[in-house]
């Protein structure tokens, strides 16, 4: 029997009408499920109350924007979305703006206007928030790579890898060509690795990639994350 796929569950919180109309029938078309907030305190309201996979916040609202809405949700351990991926919406934000908001705690940025592609790859962010997947897979590295000995030498050589990557990602950042070509080589080691989270990163960056930068920002917080989990847990941390 095949396992039937969870909905994710999105907060869209605009107080723009025409907006959250679109983004509501565009991310329902996808497949998910979304709740409408209209200002900012409606929607820290939702946020406190509800778990939601991925919350989408403009980030000039009545009554709260986007940084104070993420900022009272990360303060509070109480807050049943106070650790899910968030997006910041604005239709006025330069790269600087832009680079400030990815600092504050945002998985990303979505420009408006936008497209369905833009949105389609923002979606990809509510997975964050329903998988619990392990740094290291030890039945995964073994199924692939075959034998213990062989599996510790790759991580050590993954480990070596990801060092480099996390001292040069600032420059890769800025370079999409090099940095897909990186991401594209690094892939392979995590599945011989059986480095499950770090996969999922990528996937999620790459994903980001292929929107060619026009509607969302990449997601580079959670991947530097995930990259040191990963150097920390493999030989020779």
């Amino acid at each position: 029997m095949t396992a039937t796929a969870v909905e994710p569950y999105l907060l869209v919180a605009d107080d723009d009408a025409p907006t959250r109309y679109f983004l509501g029938d565009a991310f329902r078309q996808f497949g998910a499920r979304v709740v409408f907030a209209a200002n900012g305190n409606e929607a820290l309201a939702l946020a406190r109350n509800e778990t939601f996979d991925l919350l989408v916040l403009d980030c000039r609202m009545p009554g709260a924007g986007a940084v104070e809405i993420l900022t009272q949700l990360r303060n509070d351990p109480e807050a049943s979305s106070g650790s899910r991926p968030a997006v910041a919406s604005s239709a006025e934000l330069d790269a600087q703006a832009q680079q400030a908001l990815l600092a504050t705690g945002f998985h990303a940025v979505l420009l408006k206007p936008c497209t369905l592609a833009d949105l389609r790859g923002i979606l990809t962010l509510a997975a964050v928030g329903r998988r619990s997947v392990p740094v290291l897979d030890d039945g995964q590295a073994l199924h692939t790579s075959g034998t213990p000995a062989v599996v510790q030498a790759l991580r050590g050589l993954l480990r070596q890898e990801l060092v480099a990557i996390n001292q040069e990602l600032d420059e890769l950042a800025v370079d999409p060509k090099a940095l897909e070509a990186r991401l594209h080589k690094l892939r392979s080691s995590c599945g011989f690795c059986g480095a499950a989270s770090l996969s999922e990163h990528i996937v999620s960056l790459q994903q980001h990639l292929k929107l060619d930068h026009r509607g969302a920002m990449l997601p580079l917080l959670d991947f530097r994350r995930s990259v040191r989990e990963t150097i920390e847990a493999l030989p020779g941390a």
